[in-house]
């Protein structure tokens, strides 16, 4: 078997590889897309429901009927133009809410996501403000506070109050503002004749995980900021008591498996989900022992923030502030937030990565051209010709250098069969013949290294950002932040039978292919027949590739490949003497 054979059955085993194990890996450490949202049936577009819009169920002996549940004690409304929902009396917790504009599906009909749901039901999920007390009562999870209103709006505060037999009153404060922000202001008066001690506290608790899925690339699950900076590595296999998270061993004072606790000044902790966030803030000035732990057997999760015992005197009362986040993880939302409230990192609840200084300007410039031209696709389109027009000097240096190779090849050939028996002194005759001509063969990678992280930065900002869910582009492409779902192999779905994740092939995927090859063809031709083998076949395992990626994704690389292609033939048609046959 001569060295070409074997070079081909390399590359045949290694495309392989790729073709069949990327899915594997991006489960992991890529996460391609979020799973689409319609598909075509028999030819038509049909909405189907989104895996991650809702937290996982708890056991099935636990969940009760929701609406049962929410019957079942007092409430106060709330009514904002983000946010709908109602605040348990019993317990004073926030414990149902719903995102009014952000729904499940795309379809018109479809309800809103639903954020934070009752102790026993589905999806229990709450957020719980309170005091522990030393010789004294405190109010507790059955505790019915009264109401000073039944409805609470921006602008529109309600008080809850209790007082205990000892004559000590306890009053939670709620305001809101109009996107997702609660201010809980508690206090507790001492009408008592003796001296008492009480320490507020705030928490967050959900039953299970969640649905989406925690990976290299986006940390869903604990999260919060503890003095240090804002810790990802805290993970839910951490607080089912496994070992301590690298973060609590190195700056916490726990190292007891299953709980992360710190002692900071400020900060924030909660659980976020890829789009969604709910976290406690305390009171930026203040002294706080605040983490995460999980109930026994670890069902149960729960960040919570507490403050140290004070002693107040008969006559005497105590105040603290906290903030609550309940909503969704807006980039402009959460930097405001962390401005205006001067909450550190709080802008951090999205996983930006190392790459942040690259991500976040793109973000920004890319929502700027989304608000200017009203269609996400569009922005995508004018921030590749933006990103391709400041980098068309260096591409023009690519490009020329690639026209010089091109035209240096039957020179190279001849080389090559003159000297096809010595391959030390053929490799020597090349170098002299590149220093000859002054054609530097690695010149033309440098702006595809440039671009790397371009590309990187612009898949974590499609991947992480809510501002592209859901959004439209044309025709079939209802949201760009998934797949294409017009699925090539079995005729859109005319074809009734189910695709492996892995051949299903978009008809975007596939215009990215094309795109490819064209691209390819204009590159120098490989003097090595395997080389030319792999160059032929690497665009189809390419757009096997990219195919389970978001469809935004797809419409940065293949206008990046018209533009490039474009581009070369002006360059061939500005000089015709690099102008060479297309590789075969």
């Amino acid at each position: 078997m001569n060295n070409d054979n074997k070079n081909f059955i390399l590359f045949a085993l290694f495309a392989a590889l790729i073709l069949f194990g990327w899915p594997l890996v991006t489960s992991k450490f890529f996460p391609a897309a979020n799973p689409p949202v319609t598909k075509i049936e028999n030819g038509k577009s049909k909405t189907i429901a989104n895996p991650g819009a809702s937290p996982a169920a708890t056991s099935a002996s636990a969940v009760r009927d929701r609406k049962v549940v929410l019957a079942e004690s007092p409430r106060v409304l709330i009514d904002t133009p983000e946010l709908k929902g109602s605040i348990n009396l019993k317990g004073a917790r926030v414990d149902d809410l719903v995102l009014v504009k952000y729904k499940e599906t795309i379809d018109k009909n479809s309800p809103p996501i639903r954020l934070l749901s009752p102790s026993g039901t589905k999806d229990a999920y709450f957020a719980g403000f309170g005091w522990s007390g030393d010789g004294i009562s405190v109010p507790g999870p059955d505790t019915v506070f009264a109401a000073s209103a039944q409805v609470l709006s921006p602008g529109k505060p309600v008080t809850l109050a209790w007082a205990n037999p000892t004559g000590q009153k306890f009053v939670i404060r709620l305001s809101i503002d109009d996107r997702f922000m609660f201010t809980v202001d508690q206090a507790v008066f001492n009408g008592g004749t003796a001296a008492v001690k009480a320490a507020p506290y705030a928490l967050v608790s959900r039953a299970g995980p969640g649905a989406d899925v925690d990976t290299w690339t986006n940390h869903v699950g604990p999260i919060g900021t503890f003095g240090s900076g804002t810790t990802y590595d805290i993970t839910y296999d951490n607080l089912h008591g496994k070992e301590p998270s690298f973060f609590a061993k190195i700056f916490g004072n726990s190292g007891r498996p299953g709980e992360n606790y710190f002692d900071t000044t400020g900060g924030w902790a909660g659980f976020g989900d890829k789009y969604w966030l709910a976290a406690v803030i305390p009171d930026q000035k203040a002294a706080v022992h605040s983490g995460f732990r999980a109930s026994a057997p670890g069902a149960n999760f729960q960040a919570d923030v507490s403050r140290a015992s004070v002693s107040i005197a008969p006559g005497g009362q105590m105040f603290t502030t906290t903030h609550l986040f309940t909503g969704a993880k807006e980039v402009n939302t959460l930097d405001r937030y962390e401005d205006n409230l001067h909450i550190p990192h709080f802008g951090n609840a999205i996983d930006w990565g190392w790459f942040s200084v690259v991500e976040k300007p793109i973000f920004k410039y890319l929502d700027w051209l989304f608000r200017m031209v009203g269609n996400f696709g569009v922005a995508i389109i004018l921030l590749t010709l933006t990103i391709r027009g400041l980098m068309f000097p260096i591409a023009q240096r690519q490009f020329a250098s690639m026209a010089n190779m091109r035209a240096i090849q039957p020179k190279m050939k001849a080389l090559q069969e003159k000297h096809k028996d010595d391959k030390p002194r053929q490799q020597q005759e090349i170098m002299a013949l590149y220093k000859a001509e002054k054609v530097n063969p690695l010149a033309g990678c440098l702006p595809t290294f440039l671009q790397i992280p371009v590309f990187y930065a612009l898949y974590k900002v499609l991947l992480l950002t809510i501002e592209m869910r859901h959004q439209p582009f044309v025709l079939w492409i209802k949201d760009l932040s998934a797949p294409d779902p017009a699925t090539v192999l079995n005729l859109f779905g005319y074809l009734h039978f189910t695709l492996p994740h892995f051949l299903a092939i978009g008809v975007i995927p596939v215009l990215l292919g094309i795109s490819m090859y064209f691209q390819f063809k204009l590159n120098p031709a490989p003097m090595d027949e395997a080389q030319k083998q792999v160059f032929a076949i690497m665009p189809w395992v390419l757009m096997f590739v990219m195919a389970p990626f978001a469809v935004g994704l797809q419409i940065y690389w293949i206008t990046s490949n018209t533009l490039t292609i474009l581009q070369q033939r002006l360059l061939y048609a500005r000089h015709p003497g690099m102008k060479v046959a297309a590789v075969k």
